[in-house]
């Protein structure tokens, strides 16, 4: 057995820092496309539709000038902060159910997180071209690290890769409060427990996966680390 390995070759640290957290991400996948097809057959109250749900937290925000689109695929919706644009994909856009109001209800606060300049969206936004960048060197330069045998460039890339996990932390409290600001205005507007409990099963389905993606990103990050440390020794 060496530091890497025990018996034909099976990576310990695979095993502890990464397949725990790819199993919880499959598990979160599911529950979330569970949960939206559970509640896509539910009619929305006063059928409502996606676009109507969005439009209506964003007027509880003052944002009328934010526009709303419809886009091609599933689960596409996303808020474009340069455009000023709220995109909804087809299975929300004009669905009048309880998993389009609360998927569009969603992706309205996040357009009012960045009127009120909520101070973890700001992090994200700013953050973002350095992610891009570590990510895409990360890997590379840990890589050539170790071929080269020169230890300082295999914890560069190791520094590199802690950006995609900071962008991992700050975006899980952005999609918390985003869904949070989305059930206050269904509240706010009158709609009944039952629907407002309808759009928050579905957005905490939702929120899984960004716990999951949180997971996988320090799981792979304390593995890198793991080897370079197991490596130096040697």
């Amino acid at each position: 057995m060496n530091g890497y390995s025990y018996g034909y070759g099976v990576d310990l640290s695979y095993l502890i820092y990464v397949i725990p957290p790819l199993i919880f991400a499959l598990w979160a996948q599911f529950r979330v496309k569970s949960a939206f097809a559970k509640y896509s057959k539910v009619p929305s109250e006063r059928g409502m539709s996606g676009a109507d749900a969005a439009r209506m937290v964003l007027n509880a925000n003052g944002l009328g000038t934010v526009h709303i689109e419809r886009i091609t695929g599933e689960l596409t919706d996303h808020y474009d902060p340069k455009a000023n644009v709220i995109r909804l994909s087809q299975s929300t856009y004009d669905a009048r159910t309880a998993a389009a109001v609360g998927v569009a209800a969603h992706e309205a606060g996040h357009a009012a997180q960045y009127a009120a300049q909520y101070f973890p969206i700001r992090i994200r936004a700013a953050i973002i071209p350095a992610t891009r960048i570590g990510s895409n060197l990360a890997f590379p330069l840990v890589m050539l690290g170790f071929l080269f045998s020169f230890q300082p460039l295999v914890y560069i890339g190791i520094a590199f890769f802690g950006l995609a996990v900071l962008f991992q932390l700050v975006t899980l409290p952005v999609e918390l409060d985003a869904s949070r600001r989305a059930l206050v205005c269904l509240r706010d507007a009158g709609l009944s427990d039952e629907s407002v409990t309808a759009a928050k099963k579905v957005l905490t389905a939702a929120a899984l996966t960004y716990v999951a993606a949180l997971a996988s990103a320090i799981g792979n990050f304390l593995r890198l680390l793991s080897i370079a440390n197991r490596g130096k020794r040697r």
